[in-house]
């Protein structure tokens, strides 16, 4: 299934604290400027489903690292084909859509616990048309998650997330015809960033 690529559908990876949020948000002001017909969305959803995996994510919940991934894929199901408010839908009613995370996520992240085979399996989604890989050291990563405060999360660790930034250069090394992978240097100032994604997208009049 990931042959098939959603037209006008952006995702934004990057490691935790990579500033995926932060260029969602900016990308969508631009488009908001531009009256362009956009909707954001983001990966764990907050859908039922989605708040489960939150829950886990944040230790409210304990559960083994497979059930963990099938989550992620039944919110991810849920998140693309559910008929009031799926992604699928929203593309054919003509918007864009911009998530921050999509499967590639679960590739990065889950594959370190679980079997990369497993992940595959339950990931076999659609592709979208553009990523934008926001890729910005652990070390930098670290240090932002540190200043934001708060109790880290379940994968907030330095030899966690670099086993994740090896796996997602592995997924990104074979993806199919039609879509396009933007790489951009996330250790900069969230303007410059900004600047850099808009950039690269201009030659796709998106």
């Amino acid at each position: 299934m990931r042959e098939k690529v959603l037209g006008s559908f952006i995702v934004f990876e990057g490691l935790d604290g990579a500033g995926t949020t932060t260029q969602m948000h900016a990308l969508s002001r631009y488009y908001e400027f531009n009256r362009r017909k956009y909707v954001i969305t983001n990966e764990p959803t907050s859908n039922p489903i989605g708040r489960m995996v939150r829950d886990v994510l944040q230790k409210r919940i304990q559960t083994t690292p497979e059930a963990l991934a099938l989550l992620y894929a039944a919110d991810r199901d849920d998140h693309l084909h559910n008929p009031s408010y799926g992604i699928i839908r929203i593309l054919e009613e003509g918007s864009i859509v911009i998530s921050d995370r999509y499967f590639y996520s679960s590739i990065a992240y889950q594959s370190v616990e679980c079997d990369p085979v497993f992940i595959n399996l339950i990931n076999d989604f659609p592709s979208p048309e553009f990523i934008i890989y926001v890729d910005t050291p652990v070390e930098e990563c670290l240090k932002r998650i540190e200043k934001r405060g708060g109790e880290k999360e379940l994968f907030d660790r330095y030899d966690f997330l670099s086993e994740v930034r090896k796996n997602y250069e592995k997924a990104f090394s074979s993806l199919p015809d039609g879509v396009h992978l933007i790489r951009i240097d996330g250790s900069g100032s969230a303007e410059e960033v900004e600047s850099e994604i808009r950039k690269s997208l201009a030659p796709y009049s998106l």
